[in-house]
């Protein structure tokens, strides 16, 4: 999608999980309200909505995408899925199933699509997290949607951006997943 394309209409929406949703810290200190920031920068700033909530599978996400997409009328989607399904353990088929829906009412509508790709911890076993990692490179593969290779990984090893649950980023790792999420937003807008 062209940066015409994006500054004529002037929306982005996120549909995440806690990822996005700023799970544990104040909404300022999220990646999406980070990212606002940043665009105010520019000339013609698009503006953010967070659709992402706590918790939200992909079937969560596909119930909800016709009506965010007619409310807010995006140029384009970021598409941050997939880990509670996984972490539920849900069919590896259901989950693609459910996110190449996502990918289609939104191309049907022409909005474009950054999708965010997933991952799970080692004790989900190497036959199902197999099965899960090969869901985001097919569906690249098969719908021409930009995808971003697991942003997480680097910091859910490092302990310093952790929150006290183990599992999500704290406030002081955001600015690097906005970073590694902007390295190929920047190149759709």
């Amino acid at each position: 999608m062209n940066s015409s394309a994006i500054l004529a209409n002037t929306r982005i929406v996120v549909l995440g999980d806690s990822l996005s949703s700023s799970h544990g810290m104040q909404v300022e200190q999220g990646w999406v309200h980070l990212l606002q920031k940043k665009l105010n920068q520019t000339q013609k700033a698009p503006q953010i909505i967070n659709e992402s909530i706590s918790g939200e599978t992909t079937m969560g996400g596909l119930a909800r995408v016709d009506a965010i997409l007619k409310k807010h009328n995006p140029s384009l989607l970021i598409l941050e899925l997939g880990a509670n399904d996984g972490l539920r353990g849900l069919s590896p088929k259901l989950i693609k199933q459910n996110l190449i829906a996502i990918i289609q009412r939104c191309q049907q509508q022409k909005v474009g699509v950054l999708l965010l790709t997933m991952a799970l911890p080692p004790n989900y076993g190497t036959r199902y997290i197999g099965m899960f990692k090969n869901i985001f490179p097919q569906i690249t593969k098969a719908h021409n949607v930009t995808t971003i290779p697991f942003i997480f990984e680097e910091i859910m090893q490092s302990p310093q951006f952790i929150q006290a649950d183990g599992l999500h980023p704290n406030a002081q790792a955001q600015p690097i997943i906005l970073d590694k999420i902007w390295a190929y937003l920047k190149k759709m807008l």
